[in-house]
């Protein structure tokens, strides 16, 4: 009987090459959270067959509980509205119209302008605010 105790060879994993991945890894979420924003309501748009870029050119429209219309903090009668929405569209055809609507008015003034975009065919984006 042989009661030698047998060596067995070292064995060794090198870790280096992995942590230099996982650092890598850890920077690129960190940053990535960073610069998300989780109060940022995604809307879906419809798709077009011509392919979309994102938006060069927004324009702030806001209405009041008072129903005073505000283009770019300007305010606007509502029948000159359109115009004036259309007077920014010559200027960038890929314009998109950020809309803000006080919560006590009633939803045919939000669906007028979304009638006046829609017309003009530029895409409009309903603001609202975060949930406390």
């Amino acid at each position: 009987m042989n009661f030698r105790k047998r060596q067995r060879p070292h064995v060794e994993v090198h870790t280096s090459a992995l942590n230099d991945i996982m650092f890598f890894l850890l920077l690129f979420f960190l940053l990535a959270s960073a610069v998300v924003n989780p109060n940022v309501v995604k809307l879906f748009l419809p798709r077009s067959s011509s392919g979309q870029a994102s938006p060069q050119k927004t324009i702030n429209v806001s209405i009041t509980k008072d129903l005073e219309y505000y283009v770019e903090k300007e305010q606007v009668p509502f029948n000159a509205l359109e115009q004036k929405i259309a007077a920014y569209q010559q200027a960038n055809p890929d314009l998109t119209v950020i809309l803000y609507a006080d919560n006590t008015i009633a939803i045919q003034n939000v669906v007028s302008l979304t009638d006046i975009a829609n017309k003009l065919k530029i895409k409009l984006v309903l603001a609202t605010e975060p949930q406390k």
